[in-house]
């Protein structure tokens, strides 16, 4: 039986990273050999050299909301932060609030001008509440005139420029936090790659913020993730068919690229299929891929449902030994921070 703390490692905080560099693709990237256990130190623009003609890179085209938002009880003018975690259906939205005792059912919150109200249907648990909104005009661009960028607690400077929690591919609104794995691209390098003759291929999942939670049960068989919504075209699963039909590997950015894969890998029985819905597949040791073959990602929080993703790829001792190297060597960690590919 694995428990949490088997994916436990201490992290100085100086290695957070708290901003973004000036270069998305100049961060580092930890290449991880699977076969030989091999480790090498090299910059994210040399991703391309780990990329064949004929290959797929698989992207998560999602973009992040500004989704945290502050309102005032209309009642008492009470002061309360909202954070958007799913649009469930028109206007009603799954929510954070805090402080969560002043947002009882039948609440009333207006925010900014008030061109945006909302009232509380349903309570959650941990503070979880849904809302449904009510305004006139167009619910994002009011969204994007009264909300802020939601970037993770341990980022504690301010972001300049909201656009750098972006990644420069970002189409499908939806997102409480970025698919970060992906901040390390630049137009340049994807041209760059799109001419070595490698497939980019998008997909789409909207990241919840459980995908960050760290995991509480001693038992991770027992830890039960959030549902993310997620989407894979016509045209995509066709690209994707046709790579694998040629020889070449599917290769993904990030964890929710891959959870999305393996969910539909898992689904259709290892066949890539265009399909859309919820997902809250939880991937750890033991697992068998069925779709993804190499991937890039960021460094993750101790104890978390992304390392242990990674875990089930590599194998845990390889995992946590990279971890140590990078931590050893000074990389950047978390949303800001370094890469690593695995293959």
């Amino acid at each position: 039986m694995l428990t949490t703390e088997d994916f436990d490692f201490d992290l100085p905080e100086e290695l957070i990273a708290q901003t973004p560099l000036s270069d998305r693709s100049s961060s580092r990237l930890l290449v991880v050999d699977r076969e030989t256990g091999k480790f090498e130190d090299k910059h994210f623009y040399n991703i391309i050299d780990e990329l064949a003609p004929g290959d797929a890179l698989v992207m998560n085209d999602t973009r992040v909301l500004p989704a945290r938002i502050y309102g005032e009880k209309q009642e008492t003018g009470a002061h309360l932060e909202i954070l958007l975690l799913n649009n469930i259906e028109g206007d009603t939205w799954e929510t954070l609030i805090k402080p969560a005792k002043r947002a009882k059912v039948g609440t009333k919150i207006t925010f900014g001008d008030g061109r945006l109200e909302a009232v509380v249907e349903e309570e959650l648990d941990h503070g979880g509440r849904i809302i449904r909104f009510q305004y006139k005009g167009i619910f994002l661009e009011i969204l994007e005139s009264l909300g802020e960028m939601p970037l993770p607690p341990y980022i504690k400077e301010r972001l300049e420029d909201p656009d750098r929690y972006q990644t420069v591919y970002a189409k499908e609104n939806g997102s409480a936090a970025a698919p970060t794995a992906g901040l390390h691209f630049t137009p340049e390098l994807l041209e760059q790659i799109a001419a070595k003759g490698v497939k980019l291929v998008y997909l789409t999942l909207h990241v919840g913020l459980g995908t960050f939670r760290p995991v509480s049960v001693d038992n991770i068989a027992d830890h039960e993730m959030h549902s993310e919504f997620y989407r894979l075209t016509e045209e995509a699963a066709s690209q994707l068919n046709e790579v694998r039909a040629n020889g070449g590997k599917i290769v993904a950015v990030g964890t929710t690229s891959i959870r999305t894969l393996e969910t539909i890998g898992t689904k259709f029985d290892g066949q890539i299929k265009a399909d859309s819905g919820w997902t809250s597949i939880f991937i750890t040791p033991g697992y068998q891929f069925k779709i993804v073959e190499a991937f890039s990602t960021n460094f993750h929080l101790p104890k978390s449902t992304l390392v242990m993703l990674v875990s089930a790829f590599a194998g845990r001792d390889l995992t946590l030994s990279a971890y140590q190297h990078a931590i050893d060597e000074r990389y950047r960690f978390f949303s800001f921070g370094d890469a690593m590919f695995l293959k």
